[in-house]
């Protein structure tokens, strides 16, 4: 095995180094026409390209539609209900929609320091909650469920 590998390692800088120096100067040579008919087709190409850019260009304008409506909010979102007695201790005595009874329920939960510590997605009730959701602990998800029940 030692020896198959030390015979093409003397060939091989050997055939490299004769070499290299013909093609050197044959490369020197011809660079200036290679690159003379490099050029010639690189404006073909680029006269190519440039042609679909318009077309792309054209297409632009034409898509454009009109400004879509502004989304008008669903009137049974904001329909005011009646809350049941345990609601309206929380939220307030007035009807509300049940949008505005949610973003209350939120700003009563922030202010009273009732979202889990750990677990952001639990809301652990005080006495006035327990008497909404009846439990301890609630989803922020089953929250609104939960609600439903209290409004009229």
């Amino acid at each position: 095995m030692a020896t198959a590998k030390k015979a093409p390692a003397k060939k091989a800088p050997a055939k490299k180094a004769a070499p290299a120096k013909k093609v050197a100067a044959k490369k020197a040579a011809p660079a200036k026409k290679v690159a003379a008919k490099k050029a010639a087709p690189a404006k073909k190409v680029a006269a190519k390209k440039a042609a679909p850019a318009k077309k792309v260009a054209a297409k632009k304008p034409a898509a454009k539609k009109a400004p879509a409506k502004k989304r008008t909010p669903n009137a049974a979102f904001m329909k005011a209900l009646t809350l049941s007695p345990a609601l309206a201790a929380v939220v307030g005595d007035k009807p509300l929609p049940r949008t505005e009874i949610v973003s209350k329920l939120w700003t009563y939960i922030k202010s009273k320091g009732l979202q889990d510590k750990i677990n952001k997605r639990m809301i652990n009730a005080d006495d006035k909650l327990k008497a909404v959701f009846g439990k301890a602990q609630v989803s922020m998800f089953e929250m609104a469920g939960l609600i439903g029940k209290h409004v009229k």
